[in-house]
């Protein structure tokens, strides 16, 4: 496995981790490490164990202890500085790659240690590179994992608390870059939102397999895994393909995490018995390397064709002599190889140290040469001096001529520099190139996939962009058209606000007609009837503005969506001021001398509503004619038209002046609430404010924090919930007199002196 970390100590100010996890294998293994741990208890018996908890470790926290006794000869990482290649920078890229296998007798890998190197590599590169990163230098700190789900929990934790004690971050709540995790299960991005990765998912290694051995004719094949998420998924869907096209899994075999002798035993009579003669096999050459040694070593079986995942197919650990009559002919899939253009001689002049953070590097080069290095204390029968020339040495590390994972871990770390680039603001441009130091993010900000890509070439390791607004096809082998999203007419959800806004538009115009067919009554001519018209007609308006926003958005449209809501809103919310005001003045006006409601008729009440709403009429046209919203294609995870608003603050501006007048509404009619009125509407007013202010208060996070077309979804939602409230409070009590209980719709059932 592996991770990246990023370190801001300089870019930022006060010391901020952000974490990234670049997974060597499989991502999900971090999440089921500690739940495995104790599973591996409970299945390996109390040879397998020392002690289910130890005590406190040097991460401070309760340990799980090593369940196979040759993880000790592993690199322990529970030392007072747990071993490390690192060099500092301002931002610290982590990585955890598998330097040693857990097995009977440990190895250390030289090929991930190559890509320990070409990580190094990289960043050196990019930190010579003036234009991607200027005035910003990478550094990298780098551990085993010995390939083996406790160490990498152990390495996660190393790098998290251990390089600062006084941070607070989760590598498990981080977002991965990965170069070698092909399982299927990091696809859902919903549970991993901003997992990413350099490598093709599974499904499409899955699908190939399956052709290769149907098209060859091999219908009984047996399959081996081990208990991860890897080999468990991948298992999975090779067997489900395979069954669909007429094949038989005659066994599977699933390899623990820590085998026993007796384990490994009792696998190899099942693969020797087994009259199937063709194995797939999902699992890491670490993982099979027990199981091959007893069959090819200890009982010279032959005559099996191997079919390899990715993982070990290209495995120089397995190509040794012994191997070769077991596994000659061995079939799979592998990543394309490429030359990366000055890795070798990279490579090649790496040397030991005796310098702290040098101990992989040390142990490579007696491993490589057979020696003991003469600045490391110990017995030994040859030293070596350091001065040794690699190009002379036999090792898959120094075979660079088409390197696979390499190249994969090579563009994960330049992956996060582009990401950086982007996140930074950095200019590359003229001659003073920076970075915008001071700026954070957080991990849902690495990047996204890439829709825009396609590749028609069989072994391309290079992709070729489609033209604006066209996507790759499921294949990723040709561009088509971008499927234009919008709220539509008719989609459920468009049909469904469609009609509610022609049921409000219908009950606003039945309200009209009851009103002026009963315009003479007291219930219709109190508080001036002309207001009260006028009212519905805005409530009207503002049922029809939703349509506006359904539909494809046009230049039309968009200009006049908001600048219709925010009028009619106002104008409405006016007249209920007005009203309110009406109300209040009507019972003073009883008071010995009162000559308020005269002051206050009907042509300051027109004037009224005129004043309040002609400050909305002027910043709404201000708003159109300076910066007018328009159409836009937003081709960021699909094609979603909308409408583009160049100054934010002016729908902010809009939708405050209509708070504005609700809040001043709701605080007048709440003071008038207990007037001594049997028909009291200032009780009414203050319940319809109530509902509009608890619609217009959810309204805000909620169109925040909706995407695309869904934004104008709960827009339009808003605008029917907080119209609907209105009319049918303020309304439908007076509609239900004039229709229902006509005997108090006079003047003595209104004023409280009619008997109840």
């Amino acid at each position: 496995m592996g991770s990246v970390w990023i370190k801001y100590p300089t870019l930022i100010g006060t010391n901020y981790w952000l974490l990234y996890c670049v997974f060597f294998r499989l991502f999900s293994v971090v999440f089921t490490g500690i739940r495995d741990a104790v599973d591996d208890s409970v299945e390996g018996g109390v040879n397998k164990i020392e002690s289910v908890e130890k005590t406190v470790n040097c991460f401070g926290i309760k340990e799980v202890s090593a369940v196979d006794p040759s993880l000790s000869q592993c690199v322990k990482l529970c030392d007072s500085e747990p071993l490390a290649l690192h060099s500092e920078g301002d931002v610290v890229i982590g990585g955890v790659f598998p330097l040693h296998y857990v097995a009977s007798n440990p190895h250390f890998d030289h090929r991930a240690f190559r890509w320990m190197m070409t990580m190094v590599f990289a960043v050196e590169e990019i930190n010579r590179n003036s234009t991607l990163l200027p005035d910003v230098t990478l550094g990298y700190r780098i551990m085993d994992s010995c390939d083996h789900v406790h160490t990498s929990l152990r390495a996660f934790l190393s790098l998290e608390i251990g390089t600062s004690q006084s941070e607070s971050s989760s590598c498990l709540s981080g977002s991965p870059v990965s170069y070698f995790a092909t399982c299927t299960c990091l696809t859902d991005k919903h549970m991993y939102p901003s997992f990413l990765r350099t490598v093709p998912s599974d499904f499409f290694q899955v699908r190939g397999l399956v052709q290769l051995v149907t098209f060859l004719g091999w219908l009984w094949v047996g399959t081996i895994g081990t208990t991860d998420d890897y080999s468990h998924y991948g298992i999975q869907a090779f067997s489900n393909q395979f069954r669909q096209q007429g094949g038989c899994v005659a066994f599977h075999l699933t390899i623990p995490k820590s085998p026993t002798v007796e384990e490994i035993q009792d696998m190899a009579d099942k693969l020797q018995s087994s009259t199937a003669h063709v194995v797939v096999v999902f699992a890491t050459e670490g993982q099979l390397l027990d199981l091959l040694l007893e069959v090819s070593a200890s009982r010279n079986v032959t005559g099996i064709q191997w079919v390899a995942s990715e993982a070990w197919v290209t495995a120089s650990l397995l190509t040794s002599p012994h191997f070769h009559s077991l596994l000659e002919g061995t079939l799979g899939f592998s990543f394309p190889g490429v030359w990366i253009p000055g890795l070798k001689d990279f490579l090649l002049n790496v040397r030991p140290s005796p310098r702290p953070g040098m101990e992989f590097v040390n142990m490579f080069w007696e491993e490589q040469f057979n020696c003991k290095l003469d600045f490391i204390v110990g017995p030994t029968l040859l030293l070596c001096t350091g001065s040794e020339d690699l190009r002379y040495a036999d090792s898959s590390y120094t075979d660079v001529s088409q390197v696979r994972i390499s190249y994969n871990v090579y563009k994960a770390v330049y992956a996060i520099a582009h990401a950086l680039h982007n996140l930074l603001n950095c200019d590359s441009t003229g001659l003073g190139k920076k970075c915008g130091k001071h700026k954070s993010f957080t991990s849902e900000q690495v990047g996204k996939k890439n829709y825009g890509e396609i590749s028609n070439q069989t072994g391309s390791t290079e992709c070729t962009k489609c033209p604006e607004y066209y996507w790759s096809d499921r294949e990723r082998v040709k561009c088509v058209a971008g499927v234009e999203e919008f709220l539509s007419f008719y989609e459920t959800m468009g049909i469904i606000l469609v009609a509610l806004t022609v049921l409000g538009v219908v009950l606003t115009a039945i309200i009209i007609i009851v009103f002026h067919r009963f315009r003479s009554t007291p219930i219709v001519k109190a508080n001036n009837s002309e207001i009260s018209f006028l009212l519905l007609l805005s409530l009207k308006l503002c049922f029809l503005c939703s349509l506006v926003f359904i539909g494809q958005p046009s230049v039309w449209t968009c200009r006049l969506r908001q600048a219709a809501f925010g009028i009619s809103f106002v104008l409405c919310l006016s007249c209920l001021l007005v009203k309110t005001i009406v109300v209040l003045l009507a019972f003073r006006a009883n008071l010995p001398g009162s000559r308020s409601l005269k002051l206050f008729g009907p042509s300051q009440q027109r004037t009224l509503i005129l004043c309040t709403t002609a400050p909305q009429i002027c910043l709404c046209a201000g708003w159109l004619l300076g910066a007018p919203p328009f159409p836009f294609r937003n081709p960021t995870y699909q094609i979603i038209v909308e409408c583009k608003e160049p100054w934010p603050p002016g729908f902010y501006l809009v939708l405050g002046y209509i708070g504005l007048l609700a809040f001043i509404c709701l605080l007048l009619a709440f003071l008038g609430r207990k007037l001594p009125d049997t028909f009291n509407e200032a009780r009414l007013i203050t319940f319809s404010m109530l509902i509009f202010w608890a619609v217009w208060i959810s309204f805000i996070p909620a169109y925040v924090s909706s995407p695309g077309k869904f934004s104008v979804a709960v827009e339009i939602f808003a605008i029917l919930a907080s119209s609907f409230g209105l009319l049918l409070c303020i309304f439908l009590p007076k509609c239900y007199i004039i229709l229902m209980w006509p005997e108090r719709n006079v003047k003595k059932g209104i004023t409280g002196k009619y008997p109840r």
